[in-house]
């Protein structure tokens, strides 16, 4: 074989080795940016590209698996229902008070998920794996909720707390796939 048959060999292989490459990039662009939704572009904005927003990404998939995420059996899936449904009724006269114990309902409800107590920041990156399109919602509601703490938060706000909660509640209920549906 003569060089210049070797040299387009070569190059061809290439070619076709960054091209192999770029599509395993972008299925894995796209797998991630379907199971994180909203947070897939928060990552790449806190990290500042892509390449390391996708290495913090795998690495949040890796530690939840070495997690014991449990569902929640049909009667404590009861009990749960049942309590939301007290403190939605709660909201009318005490919103404030909802509004507080909706949080503490979806805090308990992680705890018997399996989801670690470990920090905000800690319980938000865990969340994102599985519920990365309702956690903007709880991150509104949590801002709501510490408005309210100080009598800053408006009825309306705390009804779109409570509304944010339940999108993080439903979805943390779920059996299988997250819903990540937004309840209005």
């Amino acid at each position: 074989m003569s060089i210049g048959i070797v040299l387009v060999v070569v190059a061809a292989v290439v070619v076709v080795g960054f091209a192999a490459g770029a599509a395993v990039d972008r299925r894995r662009r796209s797998r991630l940016r379907d199971r994180f939704g909203p947070e897939y572009e928060r990552a790449v904005e806190a990290t500042g590209s892509r390449r390391a927003a996708e290495q913090e990404l795998d690495a949040r998939e890796r530690r939840l698996a070495d997690l014991e995420i449990k569902p929640v059996p049909g009667e404590a899936r009861e009990q749960y229902a049942r309590r939301w449904m007290r403190i939605q009724e709660e909201f009318v006269d005490r919103p404030e008070a909802a509004v507080q114990e909706a949080g503490e309902l979806v805090a308990a409800l992680m705890r018997d998920r399996g989801y670690p107590d470990e920090g905000y920041e800690q319980r938000l990156r865990d969340l994102s794996v599985r519920h990365g399109r309702a956690l903007e919602y709880y991150r509104e509601a949590l801002e709501v909720h510490a408005m309210s703490t100080h009598n800053a938060a408006t009825t309306e706000q705390l009804r779109g707390a409570m509304m944010h909660y339940r999108t993080l509640f439903d979805d943390l209920l779920a059996d299988g796939e997250p819903t990540g549906t937004r309840r209005s």
